[in-house]
């Protein structure tokens, strides 16, 4: 189930105005740079602010979310037109043959349920082309960073054009193993509406990322840090191997080698 915060229309609405420093998009845009993609699917791609940036840039951009409403927003935005935006989750995809894919603002902790992770990868890995690279953050669980999630840390008050003043923050609600949720709340001053909204993120270990990433036939070149948020986030770069390089062909992957709050 899709959080509320990206479902609902009054929310999606208001997520650019209440997270707009999105710093944390530089990184992946360098690394669209830095590969050569000249073509890139955006998974979880929100009100479109990384596929509209990758699109400005002559990228051609595939962008799928499983909200409605968030996509109304991103096709609303100047240069949508550039983009195709797929309502659904990755396994919604049709044929494509990408040179990149990308997870961008924790992403792949918001796909929380084993079977959907495993089908994500599956499906991502099917849409890159044979040395195609997928790109994406995690938090590190050893930081603990849910211990900051509650109202003193996360209030504010922001005055949205066109809807006014928003109060938000955000309160831990539960710690179950590597499930942690935790529950938005928004008052919208104008008409006194509440609006709350429930997430839950799966933190994976890195050895268990890594192993995932390796089951479904990728390779993972590179385990970076996070550049905004130093020592907190893993950022995986993984690559579906070309046929008859990295020792074998797609089916048999080498052994993944070490390497170096959003709002979701």
């Amino acid at each position: 189930m899709t959080d509320e915060e990206f479902r609902h229309p009054a929310l999606a609405a208001i997520y650019d105005a209440l997270d707009p420093d999105r710093g944390d998009l530089d990184a992946y845009v360098r690394a669209v740079g830095e590969f050569g993609a000249r073509s890139v699917l955006d998974v979880g791609c929100g009100t479109g602010v990384f596929a509209l940036l990758l699109a400005e840039r002559g990228v051609d951009v595939v962008a799928v979310d499983p909200a409605e409403a968030s996509l109304v927003v991103a096709r609303r935005k100047p240069g949508a037109a550039r983009v195709r935006w797929i309502h659904g989750d990755a396994t919604a995809l049709p044929p494509l043959r990408v040179d990149a894919a990308t997870m961008t603002a924790n992403v792949a902790q918001a796909i929380a349920e084993p079977g959907d992770w495993h089908s994500t990868l599956r499906t991502v890995h099917a849409a890159l082309r044979p040395g195609g690279r997928l790109v994406f953050e995690t938090r590190d669980p050893a930081r603990r960073a849910w211990r900051q999630w509650n109202r003193d840390a996360s209030y504010s008050v922001t005055d949205v054009p066109g809807v006014g003043a928003v109060e938000s923050w955000m309160q831990l609600t539960d710690v179950s193993g590597p499930l942690v949720t935790f529950l938005w709340t928004y008052v919208f001053a104008a008409d006194g509406r509440t609006l709350t909204s429930r997430s839950t993120l799966r933190f994976r270990e890195r050895e268990e990322t890594e192993a995932d990433l390796v089951a479904h036939g990728y390779v993972v070149e590179d385990v970076r840090d996070a550049p905004d948020r130093p020592g907190r986030e893993f950022v995986f770069v993984a690559r579906r191997p070309s046929t008859g390089r990295d020792g074998g062909d797609s089916t048999t992957p080498p052994t993944a080698r070490p390497g170096g709050v959003r709002r979701r």
